[in-house]
């Protein structure tokens, strides 16, 4: 059996101590904003969505479409952004089934808190868009019909 000096010990700390600090030097801002916009989007979801949609993404039987797994979602990314501060009426068919129950929009949330749930839901049950950025949901507000 081999014995550790102490000084073996030490230089070990000392290495480890270098690496992990390398390794979290290079996770970028990038990663970090993702993470940011990631947890807030999680919370603002469970206030504002997860009433109606669940917490889980499943829906509500056939009155709010699941986002979990949902090809709406999956397709029409600029209109699910216009949905959240805008809502909407009339028929919406997700997953080959119809959903006719208006969904409310938040007309109170900022661009930023559509971008940190947009990150949310896009990077949760499977899916992995990456980060949604402020900017992009402000041109995508821009342009919805309301």
């Amino acid at each position: 059996m081999y014995k550790f000096s102490k000084e073996d010990i030490a230089s070990k700390a000392v290495l480890a101590v270098a690496i992990m600090t390398a390794l979290l030097n290079s996770c970028s801002t990038r990663d970090t904003k993702f993470q940011q916009y990631y947890v807030q989007g999680e919370q603002l979801y469970i206030k504002n969505c997860s009433n109606c949609h669940q917490k889980n993404g499943t829906g509500l039987g056939l009155v709010y479409p699941p986002l979990h797994t949902s090809d709406f979602m999956d397709s029409h990314f600029k209109e699910v952004v216009c949905l959240m501060k805008y809502g909407r009426e009339g028929e919406l068919m997700v997953n080959g089934k119809s959903f006719n129950k208006a969904m409310k929009g938040v007309p109170s949330l900022t661009d930023l808190e559509i971008a940190e749930i947009a990150t949310y839901i896009y990077n949760t049950w499977g899916r992995e868009k990456g980060m949604v950025e402020t900017a992009r949901v402000s041109e995508i507000i821009a342009t919805c019909e309301h």
